[in-house]
């Protein structure tokens, strides 16, 4: 469906929304379809804002040449157009130069320095995935505009929490010639990928931010090749690394990481690795942050629960005012046509044995 198509099905009066349409256009105050993927919420001052990648028409689209869109609400279901939160750079020396890749931009409040953060996964332009780069921006209002401060790799020239002694050893032949992926048939410690990008630091790709009840703040990612997860402390300021991180789920090769937190567990979401293409989904459970994690299956149960009904975790809503309710954000990604991107919206439900589950809906409200 070509851009112009998107938009001209949105147009018109604008009804109140009351309710949630997964996977149908979604349009905003001004008609448009909502341009806010691989995104994450922030609620500040009883209002709702929805960061996400700005994508334009065509295969094309899947890179950054607009930047990080903002959309905001009061009851999750009607958004108002906020603009563009961090622009993209028209200077071919910067790191976030138009043709970049930005994805899964994530922005959280810091309560003791008054600043919105923002954290994104970055690829140099014309890099491919080979940079597994974080930026990192920040703002006075929570709109913005963002200002860009730095790009980084994770915790470089420190080791996790569960080092173990071969990660120490120096890394020589193959083992230290950096691959964007492994072998499916390898495992990241047989090759020592953690050692390998000790220096440099760890990978980011796939990621998102997570803020503890006590204003911790963390960092969640696919790393390692995509073959771990990493967990990492913020500092007090969320604009750097404690150097306190966990690796997770080592060797299950996933990436979409997603969590929130229901009566002191932890709940993990993720997919495994297979590009554009949906796929069956994870989940975990923990007593805390840094594990031991669970693994507790596929959290969907109805048809196509295979492809995650077709879509790819981003982020997990809590509901404010509404005890214990959550909200599973997902995309339905369409590479030929970036913009034409739909959302994925359900229910978070739980089992009596400590699940969580998410069943389809065509339409569902709170």
């Amino acid at each position: 469906m070509a851009a112009a198509a998107v938009i001209l099905l949105a147009a018109g009066a604008q009804a109140q929304n009351t309710s949630f349409r997964p996977g149908q256009i979604w349009s905003d105050d001004k008609g448009v379809h909502i341009n806010a993927h691989g995104g994450g919420i922030l609620y500040y001052r009883n209002v709702y804002y929805w960061f996400g990648e700005h994508k334009t028409e065509g295969p094309g689209g899947n890179n950054a040449n607009v930047g990080v869109h903002v959309y905001s609400s009061k009851d999750l279901y009607n958004w108002k157009d906020c603009g563009i939160a961090l622009a993209v750079s028209d200077d071919p020396a910067s790191d976030i130069t138009k043709g970049c890749i930005l994805e899964r931009p994530k922005v959280i409040y810091n309560a003791r320095t008054k600043k919105f953060v923002m954290w994104f996964h970055l690829e140099p332009k014309n890099g491919g995935y080979d940079g597994a780069m974080i930026g990192i921006a920040q703002a006075d209002k929570v709109t913005g505009p963002y200002t860009y401060i730095r790009c980084t790799r994770s915790n470089p020239q420190t080791w996790p929490v569960n080092v173990l002694p071969l990660h120490k050893e120096p890394v020589t032949g193959r083992n230290a010639r950096e691959r964007s992926n492994l072998n499916w048939n390898e495992h990241p410690d047989s090759v020592n990928t953690l050692g390998r990008d000790f220096q440099k630091g760890q990978h980011s790709r796939d990621m998102t931010l997570f803020v503890d009840d006590d204003g911790k703040a963390y960092h969640i990612c696919s790393s390692e090749s995509n073959s771990v997860i990493h967990i990492s402390e913020l500092t007090d300021d969320y604009l750097d690394f404690t150097g306190k991180y966990v690796r997770a789920f080592i060797g299950d090769r996933m990436e979409a990481p997603a969590l929130f937190k229901k009566d002191g567990l932890y709940y993990f979401m993720g997919s495994e690795c297979t590009g554009w293409a949906p796929n069956r989904a994870r989940s975990a459970v923990a007593p805390s942050i840094w594990g031991p994690w669970t693994q507790i299956g596929n959290p969907c149960v109805d048809r196509d629960s295979e492809t995650t009904y077709h879509s790819q975790s981003t982020f997990f809503i809590q509901v404010a005012g509404k005890k214990n309710t959550f909200i599973y954000m997902g995309d339905r990604w369409t590479p030929d046509n970036a913009i034409d991107g739909r959302y994925i919206w359900l229910p978070v439900e739980f089992t009596p044995d400590g699940r969580f589950i998410l069943h389809w809906y065509d339409e569902w409200s709170l």
